[in-house]
């Protein structure tokens, strides 16, 4: 479908930038039209997902004309972290058109770790 004076919503991926600290990683989509319940942000097996859907109608009325249109698309970003995450303490926030995705890093064991061993 056409979005008004002819911008077509085929494709519709949305900007998505990445950016990893000591303790954090901290991912932000550009989801302009966008509510927050429109969006789905998942976290499985070190990927995050973020999926919505963007819907929005325009109507146009004149003295001898009336024009309705609807447009409706769906988007789907799979983003592979670059490091163990604690999913516990992950936090999403949506504010003006922006959703900020920030996962804290899971601590990292270092060095050799025994395991003790159970008689049964």
């Amino acid at each position: 479908p056409l979005a008004p004076f002819g911008e077509s919503w085929s494709g519709f991926s949305p900007s998505v930038d990445v950016v990893e600290t000591d303790d954090q990683i901290k991912v932000s989509a550009e989801l302009p039209g966008l509510e927050d319940k429109d969006i789905e942000v998942s976290l499985d097996r070190g990927v995050l997902t973020i999926t919505g859907v963007k819907q929005e109608e325009h109507q146009e009325e004149g003295e001898n004309y009336y024009r309705s249109e609807r447009m409706y698309g769906s988007f789907r970003r799979a983003i592979p972290l670059p490091a163990e995450v604690n999913d516990e303490q992950a936090e999403a926030v949506f504010q003006n058109g922006v959703l900020t995705i920030t996962l804290p890093k899971a601590e990292v064991v270092e060095g050799q770790k025994r395991i003790s061993v159970k008689a049964e």
